[in-house]
């Protein structure tokens, strides 16, 4: 015979069943992304012809737990301190090979650190470490092993995105480019080890790299507001007429035309000539002066546009100021570290993507210029556009001295609205192209009159008072009787 249950011992088990439910519902429950994702490292690499670049981005946090090198709480101008104990750790960690096995160099350049985030990681601190990755003579930078497992060898949950962000032979070039993965390294668990990475980059050529140079030409110009302010603006009063320091009356269609293309070579020669020179010599020119002799370029050009300052000799102003955006072209592809030979096939291609958009612009450009500068309007839109031009131009200069301002915010943005600016300016010029031709076929004042006249009534009897049956009836009539 079973005796009742003490209360007492049914309340401590009820209490202990809800103590396990509960929290066993809350796990079970909860949402996978409740679970605060770790930041991946990642390795960027840039393939030259006869070495690999790596461009190291490691999170601090599970730098220290791998190697014991704590810079969580370090500050940037401190970590010359522990620059070489990290240089030592990255060196050992980091082991490309050929395919055969032979062992690169590993040489681990300028460190810094810097915060990021990734999706879903919030902020957080991060290494960022260059390495040089040189393959023996003679073998394939295209085709390796890398026996990488900086974090990854301590911290097994880690991983490491490998990508591939500049490859000229492949035809990848640029800043802005896309970088390509090629791989993941993480840990086995199946062996417990860290397996060699496989980079495979498949077989490059002259041409890719090439075609890719002359696309990037296209787009520079496309997106160098700058650039292309400066011809523009050259370009604004070429059909005018310049007479005691004023723009006055019209120059011929012909002699128009010739100026547009004296001042448009002119600037090819410039800006070609520099490029050339500066990027077959290599030479190491600042940045800063150059780039704010481009913006007094176009400052100049914008007041010339309002009144003349060197009329008549625009293509000997645009092919001195031509040199000065030349050597601004010089510094995309001095950032590649190119090989004399792909310098060579670059330079080519480069120059072609700027003058074939840079011609293509022109064109666009041409008829609204010669329009407008036969419209009533011709003053104000020049004298708009010269001011536009020359505010953006001076925030460029005060900010490419050392002060940053709106102005050239707002300047800086119109680059990615190139297209939207010249299509705007074809259609302008279309359209007054199109009131200008109608506003001169025969006839077409009156019927302009009549329409700002609704309500004016014809005389009864008069033509206009006629149906249009029968002023056809009529003309028949007229046609027969011979009157």
């Amino acid at each position: 015979m079973t005796r009742p249950r003490n209360w007492l011992t049914t309340a401590l088990r009820l209490v202990a069943g809800i103590a396990i439910a509960v929290p066993a519902a809350l796990l079970l429950g909860a949402s996978p992304a409740a679970a605060h994702p770790m930041p991946h490292s990642v390795v960027q690499l840039d393939v030259y012809k006869d070495s690999v670049t790596a461009r190291l981005e490691l999170p601090v946090g599970d730098l220290a737990t791998a190697s014991g090198i704590d810079l969580t709480t370090i500050e940037s101008a401190a970590l010359s301190t522990k620059a070489k104990a990290v240089r030592t750790y990255l060196a050992q960690h980091i082991r490309p090979t050929t395919l055969k096995g032979e062992a690169w160099q590993v040489s681990i350049g300028a460190l810094s650190l810097s915060s990021t985030e990734q999706t879903s990681t919030g902020p957080y601190r991060e290494l960022v470490a260059k390495a040089v990755l040189t393959p023996p003579a003679g073998a394939d930078v295209r085709h390796f092993k890398l026996d990488y497992d900086v974090i990854v060898h301590q911290v097994v949950t880690h991983v490491a995105l490998v990508t591939v962000r500049q490859d000229w032979a492949a035809g990848q070039v640029g800043d802005d480019v896309s970088a390509t993965q090629v791989g993941t390294v993480r840990l086995d668990v199946r062996s417990m080890t860290v397996p060699a990475l496989t980079i495979d980059l498949g077989d490059g050529s002259a041409w890719r790299g090439f075609v890719a140079m002359v696309e990037l030409g296209g787009d520079h110009i496309l997106t160098g507001t700058d650039h292309l302010l400066f011809l523009l603006i050259l370009l604004l009063p070429a059909p005018l007429l310049a007479t005691r320091g004023r723009w006055d009356g019209l120059v011929g269609a012909r002699a128009a035309l010739g100026r547009i293309g004296r001042i448009t070579i002119a600037f090819t020669i410039g800006h070609s000539i520099a490029l050339a020179a500066t990027a077959l010599g290599r030479l190491e020119i600042p940045g800063r002066p150059v780039e704010a002799f481009i913006a007094a370029s176009i400052l100049v050009g914008a007041v010339h546009a309002i009144r003349p300052l060197f009329a008549g000799r625009e293509a000997v102003v645009a092919g001195v100021f031509g040199l000065g955006h030349g050597m601004a072209f010089s510094f995309v592809l001095a950032e590649m570290q190119l090989s004399t030979g792909q310098l060579v096939f670059s330079l080519l291609g480069f120059n072609l993507g700027i003058e074939l958009v840079q011609l293509l612009l022109v064109c666009l450009a041409l008829p609204s210029l010669l329009v407008i500068a036969r419209m009533r309007v011709q003053p104000a839109l020049r004298v708009g556009g010269a001011l536009l031009t020359g505010t953006a131009a001076l925030g460029w200069l005060v900010d490419r001295l050392g002060m940053p301002n709106p102005v050239a915010r707002a300047a800086d943005s119109a680059g990615s609205h190139t297209t939207l600016m010249l299509a705007a300016i074809a259609a302008t010029g279309w359209t007054l192209a199109t009131r200008r031709r109608a506003l001169s076929e025969p006839g077409e004042g009156v019927r302009l009159r009549l329409r700002l006249r609704p309500d004016t009534e014809a005389a009864p009897g008069s033509a206009l008072s006629r149906s249009p049956r029968e002023r056809a009836g009529r003309a028949l009539d007229d046609s027969r009787s011979g009157g």
